[in-house]
């Protein structure tokens, strides 16, 4: 079922019907090494029907051949032979699947420690994340450096499954231990008790992940799968400023087309319609849609997430890198960022070092003036002034950008709040950059 919204766009004063997509669910997984997220993944493919009978027989055959007596679900998402080979996750692997309520876009991330930038990849998009910790062990490092990442990351919705309950003998003692010091480290981050929920679950038998288990009969919450059906999903930020960074100018010159110059790119934030007053940024040029052009032919409106092509009515000089935003809302102009930063490279991060900074679709030389602090995801304490940040760290930096970039707060708007660091010499990807402090432990110093 799709429910709809209607808003007024901004200075057309027209009343705008927009669908609110309530039945689709992007979730992502996190936890440590071994914990079982690619065996509780591959069960809800399997116990939901996802899975085709080839893919099945093909897990069956490969558990047969090491000897196990029941069919290894992880394989169903463990894809690389290296994975396959360690018995791990390594890259971010997706899955889609869907029940009669809702349908799912899963990321399956790694638990490794030197794999967790491939955790805040698989996390950036997502609006739920299961967070697995075995019951053997509790709560761990990892675990609460993935529900740091998570925090920072704005993931609004916390699934905490307590795995291999049946290793405990499913009692209820070691799970009501684990589920009160975990929501203590998640209310810390900023998180609300309504937005945490606690599951024991046994991925490998199936206790509580589709079904109930008549195993935990002191448990009477929602099996994973009713909660991830039921959970609300936040609709995408319709009412929020419009946003398109340009990806591309399109001009034909042919005898169809002759005088057709439109900017196309994909609309990062809010709803664009026919008449509403915009501005180009940086150059602050101000001109009004004069057509939304889409793959399907032109249509009235747009809203985030859709790909399209602005026409304009005046002739203004855009080009990749510019962005186009509602005219009486538009993102602040500065080359001055105070951002909070996930540092993914294995090489520390130090004060005065030479990166590139990739915000939308434009590029920018910057240096890093100053680290302010350092975040500590253990003690959810911060260290000022750090010399340095390592791999997997999280701070608070400032950087100076060779030219002004159009900038939001990671808070008011995740696309246009958000940039890559990016290593000037080769290319790689160093950071992932929010502006602003959305980690609740740096917002309170």
């Amino acid at each position: 079922m799709t429910e709809t919204t209607t808003r007024t766009a901004p200075d057309s004063g027209t009343e705008v019907t927009l669908p609110v997509q309530t039945d689709l669910l992007r979730l992502a997984t996190a936890g440590s090494v071994d914990d079982g997220k690619s065996t509780l993944v591959g069960r809800l493919l399997h116990d939901t029907k996802s899975v085709l009978a080839d893919q099945l027989d093909a897990v069956h055959r490969a558990s047969a051949d090491r000897g196990l007596a029941t069919p290894d679900l992880s394989l169903l998402v463990d894809g690389l032979r290296a994975e396959r080979e360690q018995g791990i996750t390594i890259d971010v692997a997706y899955r889609y699947f869907a029940t009669p309520k809702r349908s799912f876009v899963l990321a399956d991330t790694p638990g490794h420690v030197q794999y967790t930038r491939n955790t805040v990849t698989g996390a950036s998009t997502a609006q739920l994340a299961v967070l697995l910790v075995d019951a053997r062990n509790g709560v761990v490092e990892q675990t609460r450096r993935h529900a740091a990442v998570l925090a920072l990351l704005g993931v609004p919705q916390l699934v905490l499954a307590v795995n291999k309950i049946d290793m405990v003998d499913f009692d209820e003692a070691v799970f009501t231990r684990i589920a009160t010091e975990f929501a203590e480290h998640a209310r810390a981050l900023g998180y609300r008790d309504d937005a945490v929920v606690t599951i024991p679950v046994s991925a490998l038998l199936g206790d509580n992940v589709v079904e109930h288990s008549a195993n935990t009969p002191w448990y009477e919450g929602p099996s994973l799968l009713e909660h991830l059906e039921r959970v609300p999903v936040a609709p995408d930020p319709h009412d929020a400023p419009f946003r398109l960074p340009v990806q591309y100018v399109i001009r034909p010159r042919t005898a169809e087309h002759p005088d057709y110059r439109g900017y196309a790119g994909q609309v990062a934030a809010g709803v664009v319609a026919e008449g509403d007053e915009v501005v180009v940024l940086p150059a602050g040029v101000r001109t009004r849609v004069s057509k939304v052009d889409t793959p399907n032919g032109p249509k009235p409106r747009a809203a985030a997430g859709h790909s399209i092509t602005l026409l304009l009515a005046d002739d203004v000089d855009i080009s990749r890198g510019d962005l186009i935003a509602a005219a009486d809302t538009a993102p602040e102009l500065t080359d001055e960022l105070d951002a909070t930063v996930c540092w993914l490279a294995e090489k520390p991060l130090k004060p005065g070092a030479k990166v590139l900074v990739k915000h939308g679709t434009r590029t920018a030389q910057a240096i890093v003036t100053e680290l302010s602090a350092r975040f500590d995801e253990q003690r959810l304490s911060s260290v000022d002034a750090p010399d340095s940040l390592q791999l997997n760290e999280i701070g608070r930096v400032q950087l100076r950008t060779s030219e002004p970039l159009p900038v939001d707060t990671y808070a008011a708007s995740r696309r246009t709040g958000s940039f890559l660091v990016i290593d000037p010499a080769d290319g790689t990807t160093l950071a992932a950059g929010l502006i602003g402090v959305p980690l609740a432990p740096f917002a309170a110093r």
